[in-house]
């Protein structure tokens, strides 16, 4: 019979994922994951492999909370438009000490991704997939009415993920409230509120 390993696997992994979001992967050294996760050295290649193959790990249980907090956040809000600029604020002035560190999936694009191609595939899925969550609450402000049916969903949801992006990245500059506050207005100004219906617009004029 096989020997039941006596750690919990998911915790371990999520301190893992602590670590290399904390210091990135070259900077993170084996002692450094096994004092955080509890293991020894022997246990963690069993349990996952490669310090490799164990980043990889950590950055898909990452991508899935991520989403998952993403999608929590844009469906919490009956204003989509509130939902966003909430969205967006808590991107660019993060409250935990964790989010300091910037996005786990963002940094990953930038040290490793260039330079392994399944990196590169796992983050920009990860992009993808939130630019689908994002065109979904799109569609749903449409259907309530307070995004304009012209408007291209899918479009808006991308150009509104790369200036999600941009700005979670520049809030490492600490860069002014005022300069955020300017870049989530200007993205927010995509979403077209359908034109006015009152007294004057509802009737056809007379000919």
């Amino acid at each position: 019979m096989a020997r039941t390993r006596a750690f919990d696997q998911q915790k371990a992994l999520t301190e893992a994922m602590h670590v290399f979001w904390e210091k990135g992967y070259e900077a993170t050294s084996l002692s450094d994951l096994t004092s955080r996760m509890g293991i020894q050295k022997p246990s963690l290649y069993a349990a996952y492999g490669d310090k490799l193959s164990l980043f990889e790990s950590a950055l898909r249980n990452y991508n899935q909370l991520h989403a998952k907090s993403v999608r929590s956040k844009l469906v919490n809000k009956t204003s989509v438009k509130a939902a966003f600029r909430q969205l967006f604020l808590d991107g660019a002035f993060p409250g935990g000490t964790q989010e300091q560190n910037g996005c786990f999936c963002l940094n990953t694009m930038v040290e490793l991704a260039p330079h392994d191609a399944k990196l590169e595939i796992l983050t920009r899925e990860h992009q993808q997939y939130l630019a689908a969550i994002f065109q979904e609450t799109l569609e749903r402000g449409v259907i309530a009415g307070e995004i304009d049916r012209s408007v291209d969903c899918r479009a808006i949801a991308q150009s509104l993920l790369a200036s999600f992006v941009g700005i979670t990245v520049l809030k490492k500059s600490n860069l002014s409230r005022e300069w955020i506050d300017n870049c989530i207005e200007s993205a927010l100004s995509l979403l077209i509120a359908p034109p006015s219906t009152g007294p004057e617009s509802a009737h056809e004029p007379r000919k």
